[in-house]
């Protein structure tokens, strides 16, 4: 099996916001029983939905739940700037295509309980992957072996992928960047994962400056990204 490691950079960003992380985990936990398989996604690129997802991720392996982070931003995904391999692995999509087996994609990382699935190589298709019979067995026998299933899915503002996840997973969370996304964008996203009739958890607002609370416009834009409320 494949070995992936933190990269160091990262390891210092998870220490310094796992207060937070760990609100966040028991949140969803408190959220409703058999919530297993956690697909993030965002309005847009660059909110940080990549570092949340692997950071969710992590919290859940500290907490001494066995994870597993799978990374199905398929089209750009990021996630090889969070963990970097010790060894040639494969991927999502190697799995899904049908040329490799999953065990094969199954990474160890040096952070105990936390295995990840990378996205793998590029696909000139990827909605089709991700619609097909493999994906939905994939997170089924996943959510078998594993205590919890932290999804990084594409940007719903920007592709439909995540819309496809969303209808295989327990439920689902919303990434937005504080002062960087409208909310009507917002809104809409919201109501695209509500429609796949997958529970919809809430919104996690990133980048927030706490310094800025006192300010109005932030104060009241702080109040639509209280994690947990619809």
């Amino acid at each position: 099996m494949a070995i992936l490691e933190l990269a160091r950079n990262k390891k210092q960003l998870v220490k310094e916001t796992e207060e937070y992380l760990n609100a966040i985990r028991t949140n969803i936990q408190l959220s409703g029983e058999n919530l297993k398989i956690i697909g993030i996604t965002s309005v847009q690129s660059n909110e940080g939905k990549s570092t949340t997802s692997a950071s969710l991720a992590i919290a859940y392996a500290r907490a001494g739940y066995k994870t597993i982070l799978v990374d199905a931003d398929i089209r750009n995904s990021v996630m090889s700037g969070f963990f970097r391999p010790l060894s040639k692995v494969t991927g999502l999509t190697d799995y899904l295509a049908g040329t490799t087996d999953l065990s094969q994609g199954l990474c160890d990382t040096d952070v105990p309980n936390l295995t990840v699935i990378e996205s793998g190589k590029f696909s000139p298709n990827p909605t089709a992957l991700l619609q097909s019979k493999n994906f939905e067995n994939l997170l089924l026998t996943l959510g078998r072996y594993y205590d919890y299933v932290i999804v990084d899915c594409p940007p719903l503002g920007v592709v439909i992928d995540a819309a496809i996840i969303a209808q295989k997973c327990d439920a689902m969370v919303l990434v937005a960047e504080a002062g960087n996304v409208k909310r009507k964008a917002l809104r809409r996203v919201k109501e695209q994962l509500e429609q796949t009739g997958t529970p919809f958890l809430g919104v996690i607002l990133n980048k927030f400056d706490t310094r800025m609370e006192k300010y109005g416009s932030y104060g009241n834009y702080g109040s639509y990204g209280d994690y947990g409320k619809k």
